[in-house]
């Protein structure tokens, strides 16, 4: 009886050491490139998955870099149309997000952009209230400087 107690606790211990592995086997609801203007074709390296509780980059061929970005931090969400995008039928979903290393996170140069827009807004905000978070604007101390603080 002790034996199976160890067993559970070592799959309750290793399930909670590791929460992020169930992001990694997640599969993607979108799978986008970027592409060229010209011909709206994917020659580039650069790759974007976009999973149900998740937003990740992957750019670059002999040096790579992956963000990952939580769709809880995504602030809001932009479409950006040029008119060389319209005529390619692209466009640029640009993300505001609370993140420390991408403030503004572009998806350029995508095709179905409007759609990938709408899927971000909406997924975000229900990441927000499942994870109970609020993001709220940070205040310029200097401004401050004639405001006396509470007690």
């Amino acid at each position: 009886m002790a034996e199976e107690k160890n067993i559970i606790d070592e799959k309750r211990e290793k399930e909670a050491a590791d929460p992020e592995l169930r992001y990694q086997d997640e599969q993607p609801v979108f799978t986008e490139r970027k592409r060229w203007l010209l011909f709206a074709l994917p020659w580039t390296f650069t790759k974007y998955l976009l999973k149900d509780e998740i937003l990740t980059t992957q750019k670059g061929f002999f040096n790579t870099v992956i963000n990952d970005c939580y769709m809880y931090k995504i602030v809001d969400v932009q479409l950006e149309r040029s008119l060389l995008e319209k005529v390619a039928g692209l466009g640029t979903v640009v993300c505001y997000t609370s993140d420390t290393t991408d403030k503004v996170l572009k998806i350029t140069h995508v095709k179905h952009a409007e759609q990938i827009k709408n899927f971000i807004l909406e997924k975000s905000e229900k990441m927000r209230m499942k994870r109970r978070t609020l993001t709220t604007m940070s205040l310029n101390s200097d401004a401050a400087d004639g405001v006396d603080d509470i007690g």
